[in-house]
């Protein structure tokens, strides 16, 4: 007699739950991550710019102003953009947190710090 094999009504539902909580956490946490990841995209496209590299920091920061608006990024502004020389490259960095509300009064707090240096 061959037993049957299978997943129960209770482990169908426990399973169910657990995928759905995770999605929803997905959900709410993965815009800071794209933002993030959008932020460093934009820092490396302007260290490698030779017209940002060379213009002023005023210009500099209007540059990350017109991408930043392109990006729809709100985390970052230009005041918050921190420029340092590396040889004859220059590297934008930031610092910055996120609080993205889970659910009641849970929150998920992240500090990200985006730079256009290679890791």
């Amino acid at each position: 007699m061959r037993k049957e094999q299978g997943l129960t009504l209770t482990g169908f539902i426990i399973s169910a739950v657990i995928v759905i909580f995770v999605l929803l956490f997905g959900f709410k946490v993965g815009p800071s991550y794209f933002e993030y990841y959008s932020i460093v995209k934009q820092f490396k496209a302007l260290a490698a710019d030779p017209v940002a590299r060379s213009g002023t920091r005023r210009e500099l920061e209007a540059a990350f102003v017109a991408r930043a608006t392109i990006e729809n990024i709100t985390s970052v502004g230009a005041g918050d953009i921190q420029v340092t020389k590396d040889g004859n490259d220059i590297v934008l960095s930031a610092e910055y947190s996120t609080k993205v509300p889970l659910f009641g009064n849970l929150s998920a707090c992240m500090d990200f710090s985006p730079t256009s240096a290679s890791k």
